[in-house]
This record gives C-alpha cells, sequence and structure tokens, in this order.
C-alpha cells in the first residue's frame, strides 16, 4: 500500500515538475502579440485575384487611399500579369478620385482660412488652383470664412508628353497621377523642348490665319479649354473632332478630349513645367 501511495506521488511530483519548466521556459502559454499584429489575419493572401478583391471593396467603400495601395502592389508585384494596364488604369482613377476629394494625402495639406483669404488667393499661395480647390472640398462657390479648413493640393505637377505615343503624362512629384491620349503636330509640328503653362481660358476664341472664330462655332476646333506654353501660339486644348486624338494631325498644339481637357485644367495651375519630347 505505501509503495503504491509513493509511486502515484512520484508521478505526480513529475507531472509538476514538467509543469514548472514549461511555464519557466514560456511553452504553453502565448506570446507576446504586438496591437498591430492582433490586427492582421494569421495568413496573407497577395494572389492577384485576393488584392484586386479586396481594392474593389475598398474602393466601393470609398477607402481610396487604402485601395490605391493594393493597386500599386499588384502593379509592382505582377508584373507579367496580363491584366497590369486594366490595374494601371485603375489606379489612375483612384488618384483622380483622390484629387478631387476631401481625403488628406501626404501631398496636400489641411488649411485653416485666415482673415482677409479668398480662394484666389489661396490658391496663388500654395500653388495649385481655385477649380481643383472647389472640387476637393465640394465647394460650389468663391465664398469662404475664416476658421473653415479645406484640403490644399501643396505638391507641384508637372506634364510630360511624348509624341512618338501620342499620350500625355501628369505627374506630382514624379508619381504619375494619369496618362491621357492627345494628338500632336502633323509632319512633327509639334515644338520638343521644356516650357511653361503661361495662360489658361474657358472657352477660348480661335484666332487663326484671316479670321477670327467664336467660342460657340462648331468650326472651333480649340474646343472648351486652352492652356498655353511660352511658345506663341502653341498650347494644350480640347476640340471638337474627338476621333482626331491618338493620331498625329494638328497644327502643332497638343489636342485632347474635351472632358479630360477639362479635367487637366482644373488640376494644373499656370506655371506647371510642359516637357515635350519625340
Amino acid at each position: 500500500m505505501n509503495k503504491r501511495i509513493l509511486i502515484i506521488a512520484g508521478i505526480i511530483f513529475v507531472i509538476l515538475a514538467i509543469f514548472l519548466l514549461f511555464k519557466i521556459i514560456g511553452i504553453g502559454r502565448p506570446a507576446s502579440v504586438s496591437q498591430e499584429a492582433k490586427s492582421k489575419p494569421l495568413f496573407s493572401f497577395s494572389s492577384p485575384s485576393a488584392l484586386y478583391k479586396e481594392a474593389k471593396d475598398l474602393e466601393n467603400k470609398q477607402n481610396f487611399s487604402e485601395a490605391k495601395l493594393l493597386y500599386q502592389k499588384l502593379v509592382a508585384e505582377h508584373t507579367n500579369s496580363p491584366e497590369i494596364m486594366n490595374w494601371q488604369k485603375k489606379l489612375e482613377e483612384l488618384n483622380i478620385k483622390l484629387l478631387f476629394s476631401p481625403t488628406i494625402t501626404p501631398k496636400s495639406t489641411l488649411y485653416e482660412i485666415k482673415p482677409g483669404d479668398t480662394l484666389t488667393k489661396i490658391a496663388n499661395e500654395l500653388k495649385t488652383t481655385v477649380e481643383l480647390i472647389q472640387k476637393a472640398n465640394g465647394i460650389n462657390d468663391t465664398k469662404i470664412m475664416p476658421g473653415e479648413k479645406i484640403k490644399v493640393w501643396t505638391a507641384p505637377f508637372t506634364i510630360s508628353i511624348d509624341k512618338s505615343q501620342n499620350i500625355l503624362i501628369l505627374k506630382s512629384d514624379e508619381e504619375i497621377i494619369k496618362t491621357y491620349v492627345v494628338a500632336t503636330g502633323a509632319n512633327n509640328s509639334t515644338p520638343v523642348g521644356k516650357f511653361k503653362i503661361v495662360n489658361k481660358l474657358v472657352s477660348p476664341t480661335w484666332f487663326k490665319a484671316g479670321a477670327v472664330v467664336a467660342p460657340d462655332s462648331p468650326e472651333n476646333i480649340l474646343g472648351s479649354r486652352w492652356m498655353g506654353i511660352n511658345l506663341g501660339g502653341y498650347g494644350i486644348h480640347g476640340t471638337t473632332d474627338p476621333q482626331s486624338v491618338g493620331k498625329q494631325v494638328t497644327q502643332g498644339c497638343v489636342r485632347m478630349v474635351n472632358s479630360e481637357v477639362e479635367e487637366l485644367y482644373t488640376i494644373v495651375p499656370v506655371g506647371t513645367e510642359v516637357t515635350i519630347a519625340d
């Protein structure tokens, strides 16, 4: 009987010793987990289809910044996918949505309106456009109140035009914001070099050789917007002939579809650098 008790006691002692040993070295207890790790799923799926679905879900929830990061991941990590052009297009669409939304990004700031401020004054000081401030903040007129806070884009824009491909690339701090298809000059007549936008006009009048064509005339090839560069007579403008976009058919200017030139007009201020290359 005593021998049996001793055996049982020995077994209990061994179990307790093993338990204490496990406790000392950490086996059997959960490791310390950071708050960031707790928020992450146990497994991370990065297949293109999973990333795309997640990006679409975020976009549908108006979470454009998070969706943009996933589209960037798709483009960067799956360069051989046949879907890469579609992802790049979605990424550019999100760039424009972010530009035109009140979401603060690393390239924008939350500006507090001061007494004496006007939208024109703010736009000139921060080198943006009144139209972009209005679009991003849902402002329908020019009335603003001191103390209000508004989103203002602060990163500079640049424009690059590739005549060989008939494309115009809008960039901000070297990040591609959007790529537009354009028409350029017949017989290589679009000038090359570095220029700047020096004037902007809504519904421009066309002063062609020997005639003045009114903005509302169907013969006015300038379309709905004009952005002139510092080389007399040349600029970026809309068109009454959208079928010509993508071709080398102009007299030297860069021609865009009206809806797209209006978008670009809203975004880029006077002074924006324009580089044109063969």
